[in-house]
């Protein structure tokens, strides 16, 4: 059966100005509710018997999301004083409102299983399905929210003794890169280098990630470092649609560049979207990250972060080559059958009186496997590349609507478990909403 997208009737600023009831049923219809219920009930007759209406606390903690209320203190307030705000999250008038307790043993619940998750790929599979979602670019980026507590007071660490000043000697050297290499293979995964995600499973990658509350630090606009005790949410989103593809919540102090490869294996294997460009600012600048947006047969669009690296004779600062008078070749086109960048001959050739020395080439051809990093298809500094980097902006919106609508930067909970709980809420309302 062929599938019609329907036009939009509204959009989102028209939904929240809809009344509770049809708001309410137009967001929380998105989600599973029945598969969440069957989470968090009870599995068996025996026992004592459970009073509460889960179906509605679950839909009350969604909503309390919606109409940006505080904390659980708040909404449990509201739903005594608002009867008809009670009958909108599925209460009756007979039910007792839930104590704070009762939320607590609900959000402890959640977090035992991965249920959260789950209704986040859903809603996005049937976004897919129903043609609301038809992107050919992702662009990835990180957020950072303050953690609930203070940071505890660093300890003090042993000073360490002074090593021997000068050169090693070849045994020496040789018993301390062994030891170097040990070291590493028996770090966590996330806190050894890049490339060691990139054979690593999809479900290890996402078991892994740190969710402490860490000290995390971050370059504002003026270029001065910006600290924050708390966490970070990874975003992968759809350029043209805005969806939330991916989303993965860690510690503070993770690399952006580290959450890469996790948000990038889980769009290729749980999503199964045509894309053809992946687009980061230059933070993500790290060869593994191409690496892994060529073995998905998709084209890197990021930022190049220079690092101490020389001036390359012959090329510009694009990469592309140069004639003997300095003029920079210009992109032509990509061949995708041999991987290869074409450049024409520069506009400054026409009347170069060395244009028919036999000196510079008409044409250059560059595969971009030779180097991943600098050869992109389109080609960097070419005004294809440019249109496509600015798509990146639609991340930085987005995780300003979860900082401004959503309570993204409001979290309630002291560990970072809970705290991923928060985060996984908001992202599920978010694309619901949508």
């Amino acid at each position: 059966m062929t599938i019609i997208r329907q036009p939009s009737l509204f959009g989102i600023q028209e939904l929240f100005d809809m009344e509770p009831t049809q708001k309410y049923e137009a967001i929380i219809s998105a989600v599973d509710l029945d598969s969440m219920y069957h989470q968090v009930a009870k599995k068996s007759r025996l026992g004592a018997p459970e009073e509460l209406n889960y179906a509605a606390m679950i839909i009350s903690t969604f909503v309390r999301y919606i109409e940006r209320i505080p904390t659980m203190k708040d909404l449990i307030k509201r739903l005594h004083d608002d009867l008809a705000f009670k009958l909108n999250c599925g209460f009756l008038v007979s039910d007792h409102v839930p104590s704070e307790s009762s939320y607590s043993r609900l959000i402890t619940k959640l977090e035992e299983s991965d249920i959260l998750e789950k209704e986040q790929e859903k809603v996005v599979l049937q976004a897919i399905a129903e043609g609301f979602i038809t992107d050919d670019t992702v662009a990835i980026d990180a957020t950072h929210f303050e953690a609930r507590d203070q940071a505890q007071p660093k300890e003090e660490k042993p000073k360490s003794e002074p090593q021997k000043r000068g050169r090693k000697s070849k045994d020496e050297r040789d018993g301390w890169l062994k030891e170097q290499a040990e070291t590493e293979a028996n770090l966590p995964l996330y806190d050894r280098k890049i490339v060691a995600q990139l054979d690593v499973p999809l479900a290890e990658l996402r078991a892994e990630v740190p969710q402490d509350p860490k000290w995390g630090v971050k370059k504002n606009s003026e270029g001065q470092n910006v600290f924050w005790f708390g966490y970070k949410g990874h975003l992968a989103v759809g350029t043209s649609s805005q969806y939330i593809l991916q989303a993965l919540f860690s510690s503070g102090s993770l690399n952006d560049g580290k959450a890469a490869i996790p948000l990038l294996k889980g769009i290729q294997e749980r999503l199964h979207l045509p894309l053809r460009y992946q687009t980061m600012d230059a933070g993500y600048d790290y060869e593994p990250i191409y690496e892994q947006v060529h073995r998905m047969g998709q084209q890197s669009v990021i930022a190049y972060n220079k690092r101490n690296e020389g001036e390359i004779i012959g090329y510009d600062k694009h990469f592309a080559p140069t004639c003997f008078r300095e003029h920079s070749y210009r992109y032509d086109s990509f061949d995708p059958k041999y991987e290869t960048l074409k450049y024409t001959r520069p506009k400054e050739c026409s009347d170069c009186p060395l244009a028919n020395e036999g000196i510079c080439q008409k044409v250059y051809k560059v595969k971009i496997t030779s180097d991943l990093r600098r050869y992109t298809a389109p080609a960097r500094g070419s005004q294809a590349w440019k249109n496509i980097f600015k798509r990146r902006t639609a991340v930085e919106r987005v995780n300003a609507y979860l900082k401004e609508f959503f309570q993204l930067n409001n979290v309630r909970y002291r560990t970072g478990k809970r705290a991923k709980i928060h985060f996984d809420m908001v992202t599920l309302i978010y694309n619901a909403s949508k």
